[in-house]
């Protein structure tokens, strides 16, 4: 089966202060981030996510574009998401864009 791309955007979630404080974040929300991001490379050696990063004015959304095989996997993989799952981070937006071939050297 071929896969598609998705996109998602999260903002701020149960805790909005996280994203302009830095002294708000506790040893189990850095935790959280050391994980999120771990599983981001993981995801992103392995192919699956394509772009990810996080808007630089502390504002802004976060966005991760990433291939799955069906819109089921894809929720399964935002579901997955360290930041979403201790509700940190609130997914706002989910959307296939489409099935392009990817660039392979």
């Amino acid at each position: 089966m071929e896969k598609s791309q998705f996109l998602y955007h999260f903002l701020p979630g149960n805790r909005p202060d996280l994203a302009t404080n830095p002294d708000a974040w506790t040893e189990a929300d850095t935790k959280t981030s050391e994980a999120a991001f771990e599983r981001l490379k993981r995801a992103t050696r392995d192919g699956i996510v394509i772009l990810a990063g996080r808007s630089l004015d502390g504002i802004g959304p976060a966005v991760v574009i990433f291939e799955a095989e069906s819109e089921e996997e894809a929720r399964c993989f935002i579901e997955g998401d360290p930041f979403v799952k201790e509700g940190l981070l609130a997914p706002v937006g989910f959307t296939c864009i489409g099935q392009f071939p990817l660039y392979e050297p």
